[in-house]
């Protein structure tokens, strides 16, 4: 990996495109700070033909995120309240403060 500022970067572009181009990555500085890449061209994606392509195609291009552990067996289910039995609940969870209303 090679890192260049711009103005040597503007005289010598040629040069800094056909490392790229070789397969060499290129960080553009301005005062010292990185701003910009140049990287070697990707290959040609075509369109995914399954899950597991456009999975791997996301993790390589940065924009997914794989999980990092595996769920096992079936989710589990959670008991559910109506509203109305979620309030009664918390009144009665609430009743032995002396709160006024």
């Amino acid at each position: 990996m090679l890192a260049v500022g711009i103005k040597v970067l503007k005289n010598r572009l040629s040069e800094y495109v056909r490392l790229a181009a070789g397969g060499e990555t290129v960080l553009v500085l301005d005062r010292n700070r990185v701003v910009a890449e140049l990287n070697p061209p990707r290959p040609a994606n075509p369109v995914p033909s399954s899950d597991e392509d456009w999975k791997a195609r996301g993790v390589r291009e940065g924009w997914l995120t794989l999980p990092t552990h595996k769920m096992t067996g079936a989710p589990r289910n959670f008991p559910t309240m109506t509203l109305e039995e979620l309030l009664a609940d918390l009144d009665e969870a609430r009743s032995d403060r002396d709160i006024p209303r």
